[in-house]
């Protein structure tokens, strides 16, 4: 049976090893690794400290659909709406610039639910904590070494994570990594940001008309939602949770800073803009160094293969777009590039 290992538990990761156990003519054995702590990846949904109960998106809040892709992937949409992953986005959203034709989606579970989905349908064996340091070739097979525990063999690796944490990599993979591919992997480039989630006391109001709001007078402060709201999940029994973007030029300002004092400037501007808040009762502060792709990997739309056999495969929205149908794209290339060997 071939071992097949996907390091990445995001959307593309989750989606290509669902798509993988689907599509496969022959019984493979899936591994999913990834360096975090929980699955979802930039669409990771935080729980409150305070009650697991309470939660909140910190990566991707919506998803927005444009014709094109409402019908290129229209099986995609169709599923997870018919399993209520997805239910169409009906809370207000100040700022949003919407064209023609777009629809946008919520997911109610939060918006790592839909990760979750993908990973359950895959039926793949998922480990977090596992921070990948090393590929090398060992006898027809990939030996993959991570931080903790003993390196593994694998028939096929697929890697979904952002290009440069490919780069990073040390081991057999620094030399199969062409010239042409190398400069390729270095022109994908990403804005960073912090996101900072808030969770209140059961029977806290937040009174204001809007579900979110972008803000575009605010040297630190980009978007502002009310999680539950948005989600129309509101409940008496489980307190309000609200989520802050920052902007991008603030992300790469603070970048290296603590966490501690980026959080504390957060909430500073905050009072500026909804006074009066009261006090969280958690909170959780998130730095997304990665957080969405400016420049992506031009010559390789969807994926890169880096060795054919045995194969070694590279994907993700640094190949495609930072959104839903970005890392559905890179999936299903993915997917392609690994049809002969499956």
């Amino acid at each position: 049976m071939a071992r097949v290992l996907i390091v990445g538990a995001g959307l593309t990761g989750s989606l290509c090893a669902a798509l993988l156990r689907k599509e496969a003519s022959c019984p493979l054995h899936l591994s999913v690794w990834d360096k975090a702590g929980d699955s979802g990846g930039r669409m990771t949904t935080a729980s409150s400290a305070h009650n697991p109960q309470s939660t909140v998106d910190l990566g991707a809040q919506y998803i927005t659909c444009t014709p094109h892709f409402a019908k290129k992937h229209q099986s995609f949409y169709d599923e997870l709406l018919a399993h209520g992953v997805l239910k169409p986005l009906t809370s207000p959203i100040e700022g949003m610039v919407n064209k023609e034709g777009d629809c946008n989606f919520v997911a109610p579970q939060g918006v790592s639910s839909i990760i979750n989905h993908y990973l359950k349908e895959s039926g793949a064996d998922i480990y977090f904590r596992q921070c990948v340091t090393q590929i090398n070739l060992r006898n027809d097979k990939w030996e993959v070494s991570k931080e903790t525990g003993s390196p593994e063999q694998f028939d096929i690796v697929v890697l979904t994570m952002p290009a440069p944490q490919i780069l990073q990599l040390r081991g057999d993979i620094e030399n199969l990594i062409s010239e042409c591919q190398r400069q390729q992997l270095e022109s994908v480039s990403y804005s960073s940001r912090y996101a900072l989630g808030l969770f209140y006391e059961a029977g806290t109001k937040i009174d204001v008309p809007w579900a979110g709001q972008y803000i575009t007078s605010n040297p630190c402060i980009r978007f502002i939602c009310i999680d539950n709201k948005k989600r129309n999940i509101e409940s008496s029994e489980i307190g309000p949770s609200l989520v802050i973007h920052t902007t991008v030029p603030f992300g790469i300002t603070y970048l290296e800073h603590s966490i501690e004092d980026v959080q504390e400037l957060i909430l500073q501007q905050l009072e500026n803009i909804l006074p009066g808040l009261p006090q969280p009762v958690a909170t959780k502060c998130q730095k997304w160094r990665h957080s969405q792709v400016t420049n992506a990997a031009a010559n390789f739309p969807g994926q890169m293969t880096l060795h054919l056999k045995p194969l070694l495969v590279c994907g993700g929205d640094g190949f495609t777009q930072s959104n839903f149908d970005g890392c559905v794209t890179s999936a299903l290339c993915v997917l392609e590039a690994l049809k002969n060997h499956i």
